[in-house]
């Protein structure tokens, strides 16, 4: 399955494909796009307010459409992109640290000053980048 803005724009400065095929949804069979799941089959969590799902999760303590973890991780790839744009050379990244390898100037543009009262302790830091931590599983 291939997704894709097809040939739109959103700023000035955005990359443009210029696909020869316009559609933004495509698939090497067309009839994965559109067909039905069947009642017995698997049917994902549905939600059509992204937003309001997740305040309707902080109300009713279930896991949102898009738990912190998985929410993180992409931020973070969107992120890592518009870093890679700005310093055009090639950049090494440790997710387990979520730093870049021996490089000061890119570490530099990974985080802001923030100001009060909305500012992260380093302990409250420390406490989420070990929850983020990749779940390993050792082979046999």
């Amino acid at each position: 399955m291939f997704v894709s803005r097809g040939n739109e724009t959103v700023t000035a400065s955005d990359p443009q494909s210029r696909l020869k095929d316009e559609q933004a949804l495509a698939s090497s069979d067309p009839r994965i796009i559109t067909s039905v799941i069947g009642p017995d089959e698997v049917h994902l969590y549905e939600s059509l307010d992204h937003h309001g799902n997740w305040l309707e999760c902080v109300r009713t303590r279930r896991q949102p459409i898009a738990p912190v973890e998985v929410a993180h991780r992409s931020c973070t790839a969107c992120l890592l992109h518009h870093l890679a744009m700005k310093l055009p050379r090639r950049l090494r990244w440790d997710p387990d640290r979520e730093r870049f390898v021996g490089d000061d100037e890119a570490n530099a543009l990974v985080a802001r000053p923030q100001r009060a009262p909305y500012a992260l302790g380093r302990d409250t830091v420390i406490r989420w980048r070990s929850r983020l931590q990749p779940r390993r599983t050792r082979r046999p």
